[in-house]
């Protein structure tokens, strides 16, 4: 599999973070990003595939809702 190389600023506590997690997971810092990365998009796929199966649900507004929990005694 091919690489791309890219430079990324860590805060100096984060990359400490990841140095020790690196050193305990005998993996490499990339690695550890990288699968970190993985994760984080496919809760953005999950997140868009529920607001997609959720499209066509009624909405209401803000002000509605309010005057809704008002009127059922909930604020």
């Amino acid at each position: 599999m091919l690489t791309k190389r890219s430079t990324v600023y860590f805060d100096p506590a984060i990359h400490r973070v990841l140095k020790l997690m690196a050193i305990e997971t005998e993996q490499s810092i990339s690695d550890i990003v990288n699968e970190a990365i993985r994760h984080e998009l496919a809760q953005d796929q999950e997140d868009l595939a529920v607001f997609a199966k959720r499209a066509k649900e009624p909405s209401i507004s803000y002000e509605a809702l309010l005057k809704k929990l008002k009127a059922d005694g909930k604020i």
